[in-house]
């Protein structure tokens, strides 16, 4: 009976576990009457992900909120509002529901200027990210940090979910120069930390370098505001917090899962990755594949975790607008297993075996392949004979010790 009982509770435990709702730091903050915010004029870097979990926005609830004074907004890449494509530049002006100016940080200028940050006692920082280094949100996170420790401004961080969770670290650290905007620190491509964590390591150890020549770290006044109920082996859907697009090719979580693993494949540029189509990042396919065999060739090499089905589809915009292209779909099978981001260096060794002709390497632009991977080894080095094996340790050398430096900063376990 006792044993009974006990399996009861602990079932009860489990269930409450896998149900309960994560709150974001936007909600945490306005729990505890905007206390940080108070009789301080208010600056806000954010986007249509700032949401609390009825979906009520930041800006708003801001806004709205009788003890704060917000008096600006701050524009990533995508906007304030959502309204600018991914590389389109956003555009300063007025925010036309509150009236409050609207400053541009992906137009002329990546980092706030002193005249944008004029009348700002303290910067906060609410935006949904990736988990993934190459994503820009974090670099404006960092750089609006330097900005703002250049004027003595404080920042606060309202913290969201990891949505790859934070246990998964992937990739090489990026290498001197080829930082960038799309790779602004020295961490790995999947690097399991939340927003708050990332601004707290590159606050505390000197990650922070500027653009352009400007490489002195500087360090803030900050202060990140928690969730309340995430743990580290939550992926999105585990907290039970809506989804918001953070950028217009992330329609869902899994969006998300599936970035890291075909991004750099992107960027090779002979395969289609769903990008134009219903399921951005989750495909590899051409129009000149062979779907079953492909299956096959990656059927055989066993990637833990991992699974593919055959696809065929016609992507709705892009390079392959109405051409029906071949290929395979992937899944995480097992998300813990799984190599995530070499997933996509998989696919380019089979279809380097099945098809030599067709070279992955690009013709152009190899900058943007080495500034999105850190490195120019892995194009390098894969190329030669678009062998995984050529990478592998490069690949994964780093990660042993940022997990032990990244430790050190966790704010949930």
């Amino acid at each position: 009976m006792i044993k009974r009982i006990i399996s009861a509770i602990a079932l009860a435990l489990v269930c409450f576990c896998l149900h309960a709702q994560v709150v974001p730091g936007i909600e945490v903050l306005e729990q505890d009457g905007f206390r940080v915010l108070k009789g301080k004029r208010v600056g806000l870097v954010t986007n249509p992900s700032g949401v609390s979990r009825d979906l009520r926005s930041t800006i708003d609830i801001l806004f709205d909120a009788p003890e704060v004074n917000l008096v600006a907004l701050y524009g990533p890449e995508h906007g304030v509002r959502g309204d600018a494509w991914a590389g389109d530049h956003v555009d300063g002006g007025k925010d036309p529901k509150t009236g409050l100016p609207v400053f541009s940080l992906y137009g002329p200028t990546r980092e706030p200027t002193p005249e944008m940050l004029k009348g700002i006692d303290v910067m906060v920082y609410d935006i949904q990210d990736v988990g993934t280094r190459c994503y820009t949100f974090i670099s404006t996170l960092g750089l609006v940090m330097r900005a703002c420790a250049k004027e003595g401004i404080e920042v606060v961080v309202l913290d969201r979910p990891n949505p790859l969770g934070g246990r998964k670290v992937e990739g090489t650290y990026v290498r001197e120069g080829f930082f960038s905007f799309v790779s602004q620190y020295p961490i790995p491509f999947v690097y399991g930390l939340t927003p708050g964590e990332v601004a707290i390591m590159i606050n505390e150890e000197g990650m922070n370098r500027g653009q352009k020549g400007d490489l002195e770290p500087l360090k803030c006044k900050l202060k990140v505001v928690p969730m309340r109920g995430w743990h580290r082996w939550m992926r999105y859907e585990d907290t039970g917090l809506p989804w918001v697009l953070p950028s217009p090719n992330i329609p869902s979580p899994r969006s998300a899962l599936c970035y890291p693993a075909s991004g750099i494949a992107g960027e090779f540029g002979h395969l289609q990755i769903g990008v134009g189509y219903t399921i951005p990042f989750e495909t590899f396919a051409a129009e000149w594949i062979d779907a079953d065999a492909l299956k096959a060739r990656l059927d055989s090499y066993r990637i833990p975790g991992t699974v593919f089905r055959t696809i065929h589809y016609k992507p709705i915009a892009g390079s392959k607008q109405g051409k029906t292209v071949h290929g395979v779909q992937f899944f995480f099978a097992d998300w813990e297993l799984a190599p995530v981001t070499l997933v996509q260096f998989y696919v380019m060794q089979a279809v380097n075996e099945l098809y030599p002709d067709h070279n992955p390497l690009p013709l152009k632009s190899t900058r943007m392949l080495d500034i999105i991977s850190g490195t120019d080894y892995v194009r390098k080095g894969f190329g030669e004979r678009f062998k995984v094996s050529d990478i592998l340790d490069f690949w994964t050398r780093d990660v042993k010790d940022f997990k032990a430096l990244s430790t050190k900063y966790y704010l949930y376990f």
